[in-house]
């Protein structure tokens, strides 16, 4: 058990607006893993490694270009890119690991920290059922650094669910996880706010006995969620929402943001 790294249990909510009111709410976890820590949890752990099978486990290569390159690494060049160093802070990845080798994650959200612990950037990494990545790297605001807000803007990027255009934009909200996570993803079209994410859930030890409890909860937490995903798209084309057609991929994977973009609530 460390100080930075976490499992967080709680609940996603997804709500869709037009042009048929849906909404789904799942029980899920995520873990909270300092990259810094990554080594002493796979010795510490029994029930999650590193690399290797466990019952839950973390590969690095399940996370951006999926190649062997350390992911620290791989972050740092990105935040270079948009002319952000850390100095040596941390980088903490939320997501969910491998259930007895499997995983998906729709997103996963890398916190990136000055040396002081002020949030430096946000990368919010997603992938499609599709087996198609895409990141979104947005520096956060001087203003909001030091209390750790999230409040972010980015034009969508990837094709993610073939019942939405890519005319959309996304309004991420919340803060820096601690004894709660909480965070609201909105996504804007021209008619407005279409579809709304939540994210909630209760900080938790890293421990064994908390990691079971979890997975003894929430079996096969990976699988459900791509079985769920499927069975929310048949419900969805049943009430009658039309499939849009599969634009070609970004030119890059990454799309690099602009430090202030303003919010759209409210327009």
């Amino acid at each position: 058990m460390t100080d930075a790294s976490a499992l967080y249990r709680g609940e996603v909510m997804h709500r869709r607006a037009r042009p048929h009111m849906h909404q789904l709410n799942y029980r899920v976890f995520w873990l909270l893993l300092d990259l810094s820590e990554l080594d002493r949890l796979d010795k510490s752990l029994r029930l999650f490694s590193r690399g290797r099978f466990n019952l839950l486990s973390f590969h690095e290569r399940d996370h951006g270009d999926g190649s062997t390159t350390p992911l620290r690494g791989q972050v740092e060049a990105l935040l270079a890119r948009a002319g952000l160093d850390l100095g040596g802070g941390p980088i903490r990845l939320l997501t969910m690991p491998r259930v007895f080798g499997y995983v998906f994650n729709p997103i996963s959200l890398f916190y990136c920290h000055h040396a002081d612990g002020r949030l430096a950037a946000m990368i919010y990494e997603v992938t499609s059922t599709f087996g198609v990545r895409h990141a979104y790297l947005i520096p956060v605001p001087a203003a909001d650094q030091a209390d750790g807000l999230i409040s972010q803007c980015a034009a969508k990027a990837l094709h993610v669910s073939p019942f939405m255009g890519m005319d959309m934009d996304y309004e991420f909200r919340g803060r820096v996880p601690g004894e709660r996570l909480t965070l609201t993803i909105g996504g804007f079209d021209a008619g407005g706010l279409l579809i709304t994410a939540a994210l909630s859930a209760v900080r938790r030890p890293l421990s064994d006995r908390a990691l079971l409890a979890a997975v003894a909860a929430i079996p096969l937490l990976t699988l459900k969620v791509v079985v769920a995903i499927h069975w929310e798209a048949l419900r969805l084309w049943l009430k009658g929402v039309r499939l849009r057609p599969a634009p070609a991929p970004a030119s890059e994977p990454v799309t690099l943001q602009p430090v202030a973009r303003a919010s759209r609530l409210g327009r």
